[in-house]
């Protein structure tokens, strides 16, 4: 039996795929890969769930909205992440990410 899938025009919001590597200094987005993908670095340990709580905590303050509108959407059991940010558009969170590259 297969799914079928909606997929949405992102009117509510925008997504971002994020790359994380775990047990680093500190908090903080390195770069954006050629296909868009947000490199970040987490202080925290490799287990997926604290994972997307720092990440969920960091990217909301980051892109400057409660954590309430952040969410890991798939790959929550892996590195390679996306995120959705409600209420934002993609170039105001990409604005957002690029002034922290660190």
């Amino acid at each position: 039996m297969s799914r079928k899938y909606v997929l949405h025009s992102g009117q509510r919001g925008s997504a971002l795929a994020v790359r994380i590597t775990p047990r680093a200094s500190r908090n903080q987005i390195v770069g954006v890969l050629s296909d868009g993908t947000v490199k970040v670095h987490l202080a925290s340990e490799p287990a997926d769930e604290v994972l997307n709580v720092e990440l969920v905590g960091y990217l909301a303050e980051v892109l400057g909205v409660p954590r309430s509108r952040v969410e890991v959407v798939a790959g929550e059991n892996g590195r390679d992440k996306l995120v959705s940010i409600l209420d934002m558009d993609v170039e105001t969170a990409h604005q957002r990410v690029l002034a922290h590259v660190d």
